[in-house]
């Protein structure tokens, strides 16, 4: 297996709480991969530490085969692997067009001159526009960011985050907060951009997990208690009794 992201008994403690104890994980390159469990699970924090917005206890993290457990967010994000958040983080008085221009100048490592002209700042404007088409958003390219319902600031955050060219995309409950229609759109969305980069997500919302991963890992009390495709975890015992719960669909 060519595993992009890989842990080895990834651990965290806080004053004695073991939230995530001896965490194995490794994400297949160009698949869904999905991380799950019942609150409490660990799994946030299990995201937060492979993301580095957390240092592990104990434990090694590496990506495309370098070491970054001791890394810092941003020089990962340079590497190629990119998160976003479970609240949108758009700059809501900026329209969609200038939020991507805004990542595609980070990117390129141009400082955020926002004071420059519009005929200054318009070379970024056809690969922005390739990234809003991308996201289903090109309707709304002139649009304020703050006018856009729920379920396209999401799809504007996976725009910018996008313009950034990640190998690697990890998203932090994508779904959240989403009625059906917006859920449906935004699975739709992750699986054309999955079709040439590799995602992890945190996900509540088991249909989407379904439907989208290739492999799931099932935490419960900060240890992984199952792990494969969605037909073998959902038959375990185990995560029937931590996490699926009688009498669900």
């Amino acid at each position: 297996m060519d595993a992009v992201l890989r842990a080895e008994g990834l651990t965290k403690e806080f004053k004695g709480f073991v939230a995530v104890n001896k965490v194995d994980l490794a994400v297949e390159r160009g698949s869904i991969h999905a991380l799950i469990g019942p609150n409490g699970a660990g799994k946030t924090t299990c995201f937060n530490l492979l993301t580095k917005f957390l240092q592990p206890t104990r434990g090694t993290i590496t990506y495309d085969g370098r070491d970054i457990t001791k890394m810092a967010p941003a020089d990962i994000a340079r590497l190629g692997m990119v998160r976003s958040f479970q609240i949108s983080a758009v700059f809501p008085d900026l329209s969609v067009l200038q939020n991507v221009r805004v990542a595609l100048q980070r990117k390129r490592g141009d400082s955020f001159d926002f004071w420059r002209s519009e005929r200054g700042l318009s070379r970024y404007d056809d690969e922005a526009r390739e990234h809003i088409d991308a996201v289903g958003l090109s309707s709304f390219t002139d649009t304020r960011a703050g006018e856009l319902s729920y379920g396209r600031k999401r799809a504007l955050e996976i725009a910018t985050t996008l313009a950034l060219d990640p190998e690697m995309l990890l998203l932090d409950e994508p779904m959240a907060g989403m009625g059906q229609e917006d859920v449906e759109r935004t699975s739709a969305l992750i699986k054309r951009i999955a079709a040439n980069r590799t995602i992890l997500m945190v996900e509540h919302n088991l249909k989407v997990v379904a439907d989208l991963s290739d492999k799931i890992t099932v935490l419960a009390r900060g240890e992984i208690l199952a792990e494969g495709d969605y037909a073998t975890v959902s038959k375990s015992p185990d995560v029937i009794d931590a996490y699926i719960g009688a009498g669900h669909d």
